[in-house]
């Protein structure tokens, strides 16, 4: 088969871990007999840069015509620490989302039973977590009204929701959980905002129409103690733009590593799919960044395709480089030594072209420390 992605690498470490992502995408397409046609595009302080425009129109037109959109990261510390500046890499990616219908997030959250030492949270509470984070991307307060007062001296930002913006993802969620542990979290704060009462009542009704999943409700502080001391507990929670991006970063804890995590963003006829760590502007050039949420990424896109045999290639790729230690410095730890990020997606491209292989020798190979005999 052939499909058309569109590819954004973005700013900081978005194009290294992208082109790891590709590399995982080439062994697929190599193995599966696909054809993966890219076409780059320029968004968030490289867009800027050399455009003036945080989003170009021809990159609005490259992702609408394109399979599947395949996104990095944006941000620079020049535009990040400027306060007063009215052009900003983050504007890019809200108007794409909102340009291309995205409003339905999934974030992933997984224990690898490998990684657990890695979190700060205690091993028994976090071992065997399986999370699917279902965020509303397109409406709530980072879509609303934003007002500053002619003196500087107060400041106004609006939220407001649909009934309609709160159903088109609800389903997708409750469809979800079908095939999980049918299960169902609303996370809101309907005992003080009005939007989150119209969330409550909406979704309540929707959860009719699904009547073997189970509809539970937690205010979204007693939530995010809840994905602390119990993430167990949890199968597919659903929420608004602002509590849905806080929960999710806060879950990367469970993992270890903000570097572990994938994300989908879903409309009715396009969908990007990006790693949720942004641009790491430190670590820019210095082939340390994990690349494994980026490569995971990639496996939800294929997902997207109907390609679930490759996706699942690509996931039994990505735990096998986490059980050898193939992993980059954030995972391994200062004192340990750490795969450069171009050689985790190396390893990750060589292990689905060779799945059958007994694999017995790729850490030494993939660490440089093969014997030629």
């Amino acid at each position: 088969m052939k499909y058309n992605i569109a590819v954004i690498p973005g700013d900081g470490i978005g194009p290294e871990v992208i082109a790891q992502a590709k590399k995982a995408l080439k062994a697929v397409a190599d193995v599966y007999d696909h054809v993966f046609i890219y076409k780059e595009a320029l968004m968030g302080a490289c867009a800027i840069d050399k455009t003036g425009n945080p989003l170009p129109d021809e990159t609005i037109e490259i992702c609408k015509q394109s399979d599947a959109i395949l996104f990095g990261a944006i941000g620079d510390p020049k535009y990040d620490n400027d306060p007063t500046a009215k052009v900003r890499p983050e504007q890019g990616l809200l108007k794409l989302r909102k340009e291309l219908g995205l409003y339905c997030n999934v974030r992933p959250v997984k224990a690898y039973d490998k990684l657990i030492s890695n979190s700060p949270l205690k091993k028994e509470n976090i071992k065997g977590t399986d999370i699917s984070i279902f965020r509303e991307l397109t409406g709530g307060i980072y879509f609303g009204v934003k007002e500053l007062s002619d003196d500087g001296q107060s400041a106004f930002d609006g939220c407001a929701y649909t009934v309609e913006e709160i159903s088109r993802i609800s389903h997708l969620a409750f469809k979800a959980a079908q095939n999980r542990k049918k299960k169902v979290t609303l996370v809101d704060k309907a005992n003080v905002l009005e939007t989150s009462r119209l969330w409550r009542k909406t979704v309540t009704e929707i959860a009719k129409v699904y009547p073997e999943v189970t509809l539970e409700y937690l205010f979204v502080d007693n939530a995010a103690m809840q994905l602390i001391l119990n993430p167990k507990q949890f199968d597919v929670i659903l929420t608004e733009n602002l509590f849905g991006d806080i929960i999710s970063d806060e879950a990367s804890v469970i993992g270890g590593s903000i570097g572990l995590l994938a994300s989908s963003s879903i409309g009715d006829k396009n969908a990007l799919f990006e790693p949720i760590h942004g641009s790491f502007p430190q670590a820019k050039g210095k082939d340390i960044a994990n690349p494994l949420a980026s490569i995971l990424s990639a496996a939800m896109l294929l997902q997207h395709l109907g390609l679930y045999e490759e996706a699942t290639a690509i996931e039994n790729a990505v735990e096998k480089s986490i059980n050898l230690g193939i992993t980059t410095v954030d995972l391994k730890g200062k004192d340990a030594y750490a795969a450069p990020c171009s050689k985790v997606g190396d390893f990750v491209a060589d292990y689905i072209e060779n799945q059958n292989d007994s694999n017995i020798n790729f850490k030494n190979i993939h660490m440089g420390n093969s014997t030629i005999i």
